[in-house]
C-alpha cells in the first residue's frame, strides 16, 4: 500500500496506460479522480477495475483549458486535496509528412500533449506548495527523447514536456514537490490498435512491420506494458521516489539512449 491516504487526479484515466495507473494507484491505497471524455467508458472502467468509492470520475476534455483546470478544481473539492497529478492524456493524432500537416492537427497535438500538462500543473501546484508536498508524474514518450517519421508534431509536443519537466522540477524541488516524465516505448494498447494501422501506413509499413519495428529497435525485443508502466507511475508517486526528480524515466525496454 504504497500510496494509502493519498489523493491523486489522472487525465485519460479510462483506456490503456491511463487505466493502468489508476488501476494500480487504487491497489496501492489511493484515492482517484479521473479525467476523460467518455462518461460511459468510465463508468465500465470503474466497475471492471472494482474501484468502489476510491475512484471518482470527472468529465473532461484535455485540449479545453476549462476543462482542465476544472477537473483539478472538481478533484479538489471530491477528494478534499491532490497529492499526485498524473498528466496521461495525449496522444499522436494525425501522423503525416511534415509537407502535409496541417496547422490544425500541428495545434491538436500541442494542446493534447502540452498545453494540457501545462494547464494542469499550474492549477494543482498552489495547493501542493501551500501544504510542501506533491507528486507531479507526465507521462510522455520515447518520440521524447528520439524521433521517427511522420511523429513530428508529437514528437515535438513530447520533447517540450520533457523540457517542461525538467525546468518546473528546479523550481518546486526544494519546497517538497517532485516532477518527472515517464517515456514509454510502444504498448500495445486498444488505442494503438485501433489508431496503429493508419500510422503503420503513414510510414510506409503493416502495423505488424511497425511493431517489431518498434520492439527491434529496444533491447528487449518486444512492446512494453501497461503494467510496466503502472508501476513506474507508483514508484515516483510514493514516498520511495522522493528522491527522483527532473528525471525522463524511460520504460521503453532501452529504446532511448538516455
Amino acid at each position: 500500500m504504497q500510496l494509502q491516504g493519498r489523493m491523486a487526479a489522472v487525465t485519460g484515466g479510462t483506456a490503456g496506460i491511463g487505466r493502468g495507473i489508476v488501476e494500480a494507484f487504487v491497489a496501492e491505497g489511493a484515492k482517484v479522480a479521473l479525467m476523460a471524455r467518455n462518461p460511459d467508458k468510465a463508468r465500465r472502467t470503474l466497475e471492471e477495475i472494482d474501484a468502489g468509492d476510491a475512484a471518482v470520475f470527472i468529465p473532461g476534455d484535455a485540449t479545453v483549458q476549462a476543462d482542465v483546470e476544472g477537473f483539478i478544481d472538481q478533484a479538489v473539492k471530491r477528494l478534499g486535496q491532490v497529492d499526485v497529478l498524473v498528466n496521461n492524456a495525449g496522444g499522436a493524432g494525425d501522423l503525416q509528412p511534415l509537407v502535409d500537416l496541417s496547422d490544425e492537427a500541428f495545434d491538436l497535438a500541442i494542446k493534447w500533449n502540452l498545453y494540457s500538462t501545462f494547464w494542469a500543473c499550474r492549477r494543482v501546484l498552489p495547493g501542493m506548495l501551500e501544504r510542501g508536498f506533491g507528486r507531479i508524474v507526465n507521462i510522455s514518450s520515447v518520440e521524447g527523447k528520439i524521433g521517427k517519421p511522420v511523429f513530428t508534431a508529437y514528437s515535438a509536443a513530447k520533447h517540450a514536456v520533457n523540457g517542461m519537466t525538467k525546468s518546473l522540477a528546479q523550481e518546486v524541488g526544494a519546497q517538497g514537490v517532485t516532477v518527472n516524465a515517464i517515456c514509454p516505448g510502444l504498448v500495445i494498447t486498444d488505442i494503438v490498435k485501433d489508431n496503429g494501422p493508419a500510422t503503420a501506413k503513414a510510414m510506409g509499413l503493416t502495423f505488424e512491420e511497425m511493431v517489431d519495428l518498434f520492439a527491434q529497435e529496444s533491447a528487449i525485443k518486444r512492446p512494453n506494458t501497461v503494467e510496466e508502466v503502472a508501476a513506474a507511475a507508483v514508484l515516483l508517486a510514493s514516498e520511495a521516489g522522493g528522491g527522483i526528480t527532473g528525471a525522463t524515466l524511460s520504460v521503453d525496454g532501452g529504446t532511448a539512449p538516455y
